[in-house]
């Protein structure tokens, strides 16, 4: 039989399901090299695992600097509101409280946008997912093999 052909069980392709991959290899060695490869497959999983954490840490840190400013502002626009009315009740009708009652509106407008930026950003983050589906997949392709 030539090489050519395809014919002979050293030169067949590997796509031929119909030829055992590697027919020489005693039950042993097959199972030895079946625990390597799924101890690599572990290890990259923990590697996928750590990089996606990493990558959605950084994303959750940024959203609660987001919520984190939103909320300081807040706390500021209630304060600036509670000087307002201090202040307009202690002058009854002058003009100076109705600058404050302003101001405090505006950095309640500031606080709001902020709020809502960081609660968006918040809700983005989503849990290692290429980690979570490539578990998925490995499981499946396990279960093929099995079955």
């Amino acid at each position: 039989m030539s090489a050519t052909t395809g014919s002979s069980p050293t030169d067949r392709s590997p796509s031929d399901p119909t030829q055992p991959l590697e027919a020489d290899k005693s039950l042993g060695q097959l199972l030895s090299g079946l625990t390597e490869d799924f101890g690599a497959l572990v290890s990259t999983q923990i590697a996928l695992a750590r990089v996606e954490a990493k990558d959605e840490f950084r994303h959750a840190a940024r959203s609660a600097q987001m919520l984190g400013a939103g909320a300081a502002t807040g706390y500021f626009a209630v304060l600036l509101a509670l000087f307002a009315l201090a202040w307009g009740l202690a002058d009854a009708f002058d003009s100076t409280w109705l600058g404050f009652l302003v101001t405090a509106v505006v950095v309640g407008v500031i606080a709001a946008v902020l709020l809502a930026i960081g609660r968006q950003r918040l809700q983005e983050v989503r849990p290692m997912p290429e980690t979570s589906e490539t578990i998925q997949e490995d499981v499946q392709w396990a279960r093929r093999q099995a079955s």
